[in-house]
């Protein structure tokens, strides 16, 4: 099946300086902010951690790529889930010189600053937004964000499904063109978000969903989440480059109750409303809400459909959630995951599915819905996934199944 195929299935400051405080009014004459990157947060499990050896007078340097270009942006630090106030002691931004290494391009080097200050404390459960600066930058661009922690968080936020190497080193190294001996973890910790100054009209999408929007088994670097595979196709079609794709994906993540992180009703003020300039909403999770129902021990046919009833009832909260804040609400359906062997799904399990999907499509609840389903599901078993799409566990699609839902994505949604 081509794309096309599928697509029709689915309906020059110093170095240091480089920060100006600008009034509200910058946005004014063209311009707009609005949300180039994004990460969902939560608190890192054991394995996920930074050691206390490396928690405290560490310097954390980051990557993220943007989706969307302007001649200014500005950076979000988390501390939404600590305790205790978070100690920033110094922050810098500066264009990746190459993404798999720690190195900066020093001509692009800029400190951070937080009203005119270049050290702060954020409160418990708070985010700060940096000031402005002054740097084009364009789509796709790799940026660096180096932190400072004096003390360790308590408890640490961050978001363990990176997908991109971050630098761990001792001291206060955040303006060094390169870490040098620094160690190493798949994770970013306390950025939360990156918004650039666009011209008049770009927009945002927030793609909410679980670890197949979190894109599980994407290698560091690749950038092949299905999100990513999207972000290309906007930035290639002048009719829909405005737009950026922010990526809200959680691994574990659920609906109604916490999973790895916390469940999607209780982040989506922060995950989605509160994000910069978000237009569209796409909604890809709940099958870590069906796989865990009958996860340890069977449940009766009530609790199938008690579970059924819920499940819709949360899509219905969102969608008018973000209806009321002028957000498009475009529903996905479910893939399949017989098979997968943490859940050990059965025939009821599958008929969840098929209801939440059915409801999903034929509803009208939705402003628009993506069938992934149909497009990801096996013609000859539809309660698997396609042997080609599926990475090998039968939940998690293949990095050729990832570019195919983001090939699938009719950008007519969007404009």
């Amino acid at each position: 099946m081509t794309a096309i195929d599928r697509r029709a299935l689915l309906g020059g400051i110093a170095a240091g300086a480089g920060l100006v405080s600008l009034p509200a009014s910058a946005a004014a004459g063209g311009t707009v902010w609005v949300g180039a990157w994004a990460s969902a947060q939560m608190v890192p499990n054991p394995d996920t951690t930074l050691p206390p050896d490396i928690a405290s007078d560490v310097t954390i340097r980051q990557i993220v790529r943007l989706t969307q270009g302007g001649k200014q942006f500005r950076v979000r630090l988390s501390n939404v889930f600590g305790t205790k106030p978070l100690k920033i002691g110094a922050a810098h931004a500066a264009v990746s010189a190459d993404q798999m290494t720690s190195r900066i391009d020093p001509t692009t080097a800029r400190g951070l600053t937080f009203g005119g200050r270049t050290a702060i404390t954020i409160p418990a459960g708070a985010e700060y937004v940096s000031d402005p600066v002054v740097l084009t930058v364009k789509p796709f661009t790799d940026l660096t964000l180096s932190l400072y922690l004096p003390e360790a968080a308590s408890p640490q936020t961050s978001h363990p499904g990176a997908r991109m190497v971050s630098y761990f080193a001792k001291g206060n190294r955040v303006a060094e063109a390169s870490l040098d001996g620094a160690k190493t973890m798949e994770r970013w910790f306390h950025v939360s978000g990156v918004d650039v100054l666009a011209r008049q009209g770009a927009a945002s999408i927030v793609a909410l969903g679980d670890s197949i929007t979190d894109g599980y088994g994407v290698k560091p670097g690749m950038n092949a989440r299905w999100t990513d595979q999207l972000a290309r196709r906007l930035q290639a079609d002048p009719r829909t480059r405005h737009l950026s794709v922010l990526n809200a994906g959680i691994g574990g993540g659920r609906i109604l109750n916490d999973g790895s992180g916390p469940n999607a009703m209780a982040r989506f003020e922060r995950d989605v409303l509160s994000q910069t300039g978000v237009k569209y909403l796409v909604i890809l999770e709940g099958v870590n809400d069906l796989g865990t129902l009958t996860k340890d021990a069977p449940v009766s046919a009530a609790a199938h459909a008690q579970l059924v009833e819920d499940m819709i009832t949360a899509y219905q909260q969102m969608i008018r959630r973000a209806r009321e804040r002028g957000i498009k609400v475009i529903g996905a359906t479910i893939l399949p995951f017989m098979g997968f062997s943490l859940y050990h799904p059965d025939a009821q399990n599958e008929a969840d599915r098929q209801a939440v999907n059915r409801w999903i499509r034929t509803s009208g609840a939705f402003d628009a819905v993506i069938d992934f389903d149909k497009l990801m599901a096996d013609p000859a078993d539809p309660t698997r996934l396609k042997p080609d799409y599926d990475s090998g566990d039968h939940i998690h699609p293949s990095i050729a199944g990832y570019e195919v839902m983001g090939d699938a994505v009719d950008l007519k949604l969007f404009r």
